[in-house]
C-alpha cells in the first residue's frame, strides 16, 4: 500500500521546494522529560505546518488537464494553506470547504495563498462527503487531508529528515489527527530505524485512532471540542488505520491543560510559538504520558499556525 520508496521519491519532488525545517533542542525540556529530546520544527515549514509536504507531493503528479481543472479539499486549516499554496506553485487553482468556525488566521492564509473558501458547520456536516460533492460539482481532483497515499508519503518526509539528521533514536513521538502523518512517519522508521517505536499522541476528547487501535477496526466518536483543532477527527482514515495498525506501537492521551503547557514550555524555552496541536507531543512527554521512557526521543511539531490574539488568550487562561 505505501512503502519506503514512496517517501524517498517524495523528498525528491520536495527536494528545493519544502523547507528542510530544523531540528532543535533545550537542555530545560531534557531535564524535565529526563531523556534526549530532538524537535523536528514543522511549524516552521513553508504554510507553518506538514501539511504543505503532502500537498505539494499529491498535487504535483496530477496530469495537465487535471492541474488546470484544479483541486478540492477540505480541512480545518493547515491541509487547506498546504494545499492553496502547492496549487499555486504548481500553476493550478484549489477551492478549499472550512469550517465556519476556523481560527481567522488560518483562513486568511488560505485565502491569502489564492484558494477559494466554501464554509460549512463542523458539528453537523460532513466534510468528506461535502467536499466529495464539492469537488464533482466543479470537475475538480479532491486531495484528501490524510488518506490519500501521495499525501501520506509527502507528510513522512518529515521523519524521514529527522533520522537523516539524528543517529539512533529510541521513539519518535507524532501527533495524530487523521493519521497521515504518523503513517508516513511510521513507513520512514521501518525503512530507515525498524526498532525505534512510534508512538502517536492524540486529545483526550479526541482519541478516535486509539479507540479504533484497541477496537481492531475504525471507530467514529462525536467531533471533538479540543483546543488542538487541527485533531479533531471523527474517525481514522482508511488507509492511514491499515498503516498504523501495523506500523504504530502504542497512542498517548493529553488534556487540554497539558497541551497549553507545552505550549507554554516551547515558547518560553525554546522561543517557538506551537498551535495546540502541534504541541501535543511535547504535552506527552511532559506529563509523564510515555512509558518505558525513551533515552533519545524525537518530536514532531506538526504545526505553529495560531494568531497573536488566540496564542494570548491561551497563555492566559492557562
Amino acid at each position: 500500500m505505501l512503502s519506503g520508496q514512496d517517501v524517498l521519491d517524495a523528498a525528491a519532488r520536495l527536494r528545493g521546494v519544502a523547507h528542510r525545517t530544523p531540528v532543535l533542542r533545550s537542555s530545560t525540556v531534557d531535564a524535565l522529560v529526563g531523556a534526549e529530546v530532538f524537535f523536528k520544527c514543522e511549524n516552521l515549514q513553508r504554510v507553518g505546518a506538514f501539511k504543505f509536504r503532502g500537498a505539494y507531493n499529491a498535487i504535483s503528479r496530477l496530469g495537465p488537464a487535471q492541474l488546470e481543472r484544479g483541486v478540492a479539499a477540505f480541512s480545518s486549516g493547515n491541509h487547506a494553506q498546504g494545499v492553496a499554496l502547492a496549487a499555486r506553485e504548481l500553476g493550478s487553482t484549489a477551492v478549499i470547504l472550512m469550517p465556519a468556525d476556523t481560527p481567522a488566521s488560518k483562513l486568511e492564509a488560505t485565502r491569502g495563498y489564492g484558494a477559494e473558501v466554501v464554509s460549512y458547520d463542523r458539528y453537523t456536516g460532513d466534510r468528506a462527503e461535502l467536499g466529495r460533492q464539492l469537488a464533482e460539482e466543479r470537475g475538480l481532483t479532491l486531495i484528501p487531508p490524510y488518506d490519500h497515499p501521495d499525501v501520506i508519503a509527502g507528510q513522512g518526509t518529515a521523519a524521514l529528515e529527522l533520522l537523516d539528521e539524528v543517529d539512533d533514536l529510541d521513539a519518535l513521538v507524532v501527533p495524530v489527527g487523521g493519521g497521515g502523518l504518523i503513517a508516513g512517519s511510521a513507513t520512514a522508521v521501518s525503512m530507515r530505524r525498524p526498532q525505534c517505536r512510534v508512538i502517536g499522541v492524540e486529545p483526550v476528547d479526541g482519541n478516535d485512532t486509539a479507540l479504533s487501535l484497541q477496537a481492531g477496526h475504525r471507530v467514529r466518536i462525536p467531533v471533538s471540542r479540543t483546543i488542538a483543532d487541527g485533531q479533531a477527527a471523527e474517525t481514522p482514515g482508511e488507509i492511514t488505520f491499515a498503516i498504523n495498525r501495523r506500523l504504530v506501537d502504542s497512542i498517548a492521551l493529553v488534556d487540554d491543560q497539558q497541551i497549553l503547557e507545552a505550549m507554554r514550555v516551547s515558547f518560553e524555552r525554546m522561543k517557538l510559538v506551537v498551535e495546540p496541536s502541534g504541541a501535543t507531543g511535547l504535552a506527552a512527554l511532559l506529563s509523564g504520558g510515555i512509558a518505558p521512557r525513551p533515552r533519545r526521543i524525537g518530536v514532531i511539531i506538526s504545526g505553529g499556525n495560531i494568531g497573536p490574539e488566540r496564542f494570548a488568550e491561551l497563555m492566559i487562561s492557562r
